[in-house]
């Protein structure tokens, strides 16, 4: 609640400006993952994510200057470098995928992350999770069931990318956890950015394809599109808390439908768009049950 100057209270303002700014960062996601489909048809995964993060590397060393050296030192350098680790192991899964995926089939699917999340903070944060929590996590491994359709051999076989996505992506959010605050920001950006870069330097030469100028271009733009979507949802998360926010990046599996429709023509079925459902009550159900945890924990 808001005091006026007359002293009578009123309600706060919606936070209209952070939900648009999560909705406008997850629409990007999805436009870089459409950019990256369309590189996957003539460059490997790792060259596509290479790319990508040669743009990420250089935003976050951009944002990382005006802090200047305290902004390189950490505190966890190892917890940083496992994460930078997974966090890249997330993108490239996830590209690797859509060489053999529909857009939308494979965000439905990397949508599971949640489940993992729940059942990796029993052993690494220590966390009691109790029987809704694992209903809930049943319910999201159900809906990627439905997505996958266990018996169809190459949508089952292509699903493995994706869901190895989302398990990396839970190793990286209890990762950043674990960490807490220690580290700024702009430092943990700048260590995941690099080791994903470095790494993938690692790994680029073997099946190296000679970029053209154009997927040298397309390549930019996906990590143009993926860095600022992130550094927008960092605003955002900063702006309103992270139960409010959560739900919205469903809005992910909407944007990236339909550019699946409008680029590549890829209509999903019905069984896709009942499992894509399930996934996300699974998910608004995991956030619901965060706050009412977080409420208690204040009360």
């Amino acid at each position: 609640m808001d005091t006026s100057d007359d002293g009578a209270t009123r309600p706060a303002a919606f936070p209209w400006a952070p939900i648009l700014q999560a909705v406008g960062a997850v629409v990007l996601f999805s436009l870089s993952d459409a950019m990256a489909k369309v590189l996957r048809v003539s460059l490997p995964a790792a060259e596509v994510a290479w790319l990508r993060y040669m743009t990420f590397a250089a935003f976050a060393a951009v944002l990382a200057a005006r802090h200047g050296i305290p902004a390189l030192r950490s505190r966890r350098p190892g917890l940083q470098v496992l994460r930078g680790v997974t966090l890249v192991g997330s993108a490239a899964f996830f590209i690797a995928g859509l060489g053999r995926l529909p857009l939308a089939e494979a965000a439905a699917i990397s949508f599971i992350s949640p489940a993992f999340i729940t059942a990796l903070s029993i052993p690494f944060l220590g966390e009691v999770v109790g029987i809704r929590r694992w209903a809930a996590v049943l319910m999201g491994l159900l809906g990627v069931l439905i997505v996958i359709r266990p018996g169809s051999g190459a949508l089952q076989a292509a699903a493995l990318f994706p869901l190895a996505s989302a398990a990396c992506w839970a190793v990286t959010i209890i990762v950043t956890r674990r960490m807490g605050t220690l580290d700024r920001s702009e430092t943990t950006l700048l260590w995941s950015a690099w080791t994903g870069l470095l790494l993938l330097t690692a790994l680029v030469p073997f099946g190296f394809v000679v970029p053209s100028t154009a997927q040298v271009a397309l390549g930019i733009g996906i990590g143009l599109a993926a860095s600022t979507g992130q550094y927008v949802l960092i605003l955002a998360y900063r702006r309103a808390a992270a139960s409010l926010l959560a739900p919205f990046s469903y809005v992910q599996l909407l944007s990236s439908t339909l550019l699946g429709a409008l680029v590549f023509g890829a209509i999903p079925d019905g069984m896709t768009l009942l499992g894509a459902a399930v996934i996300i009550a699974s998910g608004l159900y995991t956030v619901h049950r965060e706050r009412v945890r977080a409420r208690a924990r204040r009360g």
